[in-house]
């Protein structure tokens, strides 16, 4: 019941703003179900190769996005290119590195894949970590604002942090705590790496669990393995830990038992503010070699001109990256991404020849922007909001597509990130329409709000949107749509059997895209700014980025 007052106030704020809004959107839907399967076909298909940064799928696909975009008619967004360059490095940890623990009951040697996952962001041939002083750090949170701080009294130096996964709000269920069941970003696994590096930890093991993760083991092994991409750093990562890891559940308790120590009981008491960090009396010991390389990816962007405020902006973003080629598996090594997200990807391509093939043109301008390196930390988007082809001051807000409906329409349409900004209210009118609503999404625990490329300018204050396949199919129920994706989550995310097969439905998609055109074209054809809710974190950015760009 909590979300009809979140509506209610999105609904009241976006009928305060400029009386525009209630402009009609004007277009013949140029959206075609033919043309929009065949993209994700090609962009799916093995000849692409999992569609990984700095290989030959690489080229492929920014080949078909641009000539996509160029027989659109769309204007390259890059002084006369449709590509705009992301310099990386990729680091990959090679062989099949041990994390060996002494000083306990017993020692114990963690397997490479089976056991844990091991890597660095250090620009470096080799790691070696010798004898490491092992310490738990519980949730691995310093958060003033939340007088929280689980590296209060404790000295990591050279020492190596074990972590818990998710945040306390997650564990507990409390509204209370952090932000209940609905995973803030101090619970997502980049910032616990960080902070471990910030109190100078020598390195950092964060445990897995299923549940608080929102992703088993297969994922962690398919996506911290292989060449890990990052951006370009000035200090070649030598601010940051020698190295990060993942261990599994069965190995943390392992770990803990070898330092008779009770997990559980450790975890309880990790759920309270004021939580001490405890010396674990164990010691951990690596060392592997890397392949280093400097790579340039690349983000492909186009644009249809506004007709009356060409300067203003709404973005339509989707990656166009994912996993690659395995080659080291026997079989079907091709991680083909067809649902994340070439779907995501052929809806940006149909999205922008609407727009361009609109009989009214929009009034403002519209960014049509595929960026790469999503699955290796939202590389692409987070480049491309330091280095925007279009002042972030000047871009209204935007949408962004990361998997798109294939099992069939929808009465709902989900939101990822409800009740941050008046976006849904505008959404929610537009959704009306078609006869459907939306909703929040079902599991804020699992943090995809933080997960996907929104977020990178979310950072920098512009209001985005994340919408999704509803949970409430039209014929068969909320029961199904939840079957469907818990069987994707468990069986299909990054993983190679992520395929385009026959028994996918795309007027779902289409309907989606409908939705997501008419959105835009709300926005796009109006005098409204639509604005980021009283409370969230990205307010105080976009109110300073429209002030000092003489906007009020």
């Amino acid at each position: 019941m909590k979300q009809l007052p979140l509506l209610a106030t999105a609904l009241f704020a976006l009928a305060a703003c400029d009386t525009e809004s209630e402009a009609p959107t004007s277009a013949p839907y140029l959206i075609n179900e033919a043309a929009y399967k065949d993209s994700v076909a090609t962009l799916s298909s093995d000849e692409f190769g999992g569609r990984g940064p700095a290989t030959p799928g690489e080229d492929k696909t920014v080949e078909f996005i641009a000539k996509a975009f160029a027989e659109a008619g769309l204007r390259p967004a890059n002084n006369g290119s449709y590509e705009q360059q992301v310099p990386l490095v990729s680091i990959e940890a090679l062989g099949a590195p041990m994390l060996s623990v002494a000083g306990g009951n017993e020692p114990l040697a963690l397997a490479y894949r089976a056991d844990q996952v091991i890597w660095t962001r250090r620009e470096q041939e080799s790691v070696a970590v010798s004898d490491a002083e092992l310490v738990f750090v519980g949730y691995g949170i310093n958060a003033p604002e939340r007088n929280w701080n689980d590296y209060e009294g404790v000295d990591m130096a050279g020492k190596i942090a074990v972590i818990l996964v998710n945040d306390p709000g997650f564990a507990t269920g409390d509204a209370k705590l952090f932000n209940g069941k609905a995973m803030t970003y101090y619970g997502r696994w980049d910032y616990k790496f960080d902070e471990a590096a910030r109190q100078g930890a020598i390195g950092a093991i964060l445990v897995h669990e299923t549940a608080p993760a929102a992703y088993g083991w297969v994922t962690v092994d398919s996506s911290w393995t292989g060449a890990k991409f990052g951006l370009v750093r000035e200090d070649k990562g030598a601010s940051l830990s020698a190295f990060e890891s993942w261990i599994t559940t069965e190995s943390a308790d392992k770990l803990f038992a070898a330092a008779s120590l009770d997990r559980r009981a450790l975890e309880a008491a990790a759920l309270k503010p004021g939580f001490k960090a405890v010396p674990m009396n164990l010691t951990a010991s690596t060392e592997f070699s890397n392949k280093v390389d400097h790579v340039t990816s690349r983000n492909v962007a186009g644009v249809v001109e506004g007709s009356e405020k060409p300067d203003e902006y709404f973005v339509y973003m989707a990656h166009w990256d994912h996993l690659g080629t395995d080659p080291s598996i026997d079989g079907d090594g091709i991680y083909n991404g067809a649902l994340d997200n070439a779907t995501g990807t052929a809806g940006l391509i149909e999205l922008a020849r609407s727009f361009a093939g609109a009989r009214e043109k929009p009034k403002r301008s519209v960014l049509f922007l595929a960026v790469t390196a999503e699955e290796q930390g939202l590389l692409g988007s987070a480049y491309y909001a330091a280095h925007p082809l279009v002042p972030l001051a000047k871009t209204v807000a935007g949408l962004n597509m990361d998997g798109i409906n294939n099992f069939g329409r929808t009465k709902d349409v989900t939101v990822t990130g409800y009740g941050n900004s008046e976006l849904d209210g505008l959404l929610a009118k537009v959704a009306e329409k078609q006869g459907r609503v939306i909703v929040p999404d079902a599991h804020p625990e699992h943090g995809g709000f933080y997960r996907s490329d929104h977020f990178s300018l979310s950072k920098f204050g512009v209001p985005m949107i994340y919408p999704g396949s509803g949970t409430d199919h039209v014929e068969r129920g909320k029961a199904y749509v939840a079957a469907v994706e818990e069987a994707f989550l468990r069986d299909h995310y990054h993983a190679a059997s992520d395929e385009l097969t026959e028994d996918w439905v795309f007027d779902g998609a289409i309907e989606d895209l409908t939705l997501y055109y008419d959105f835009g074209r709300s926005i796009t054809d109006t005098g409204i700014w639509p604005a980021w809710n009283e409370g969230t974190e990205f307010k105080a950015a976009r109110e300073a980025s429209l002030k000092g760009a003489g906007q009020d």
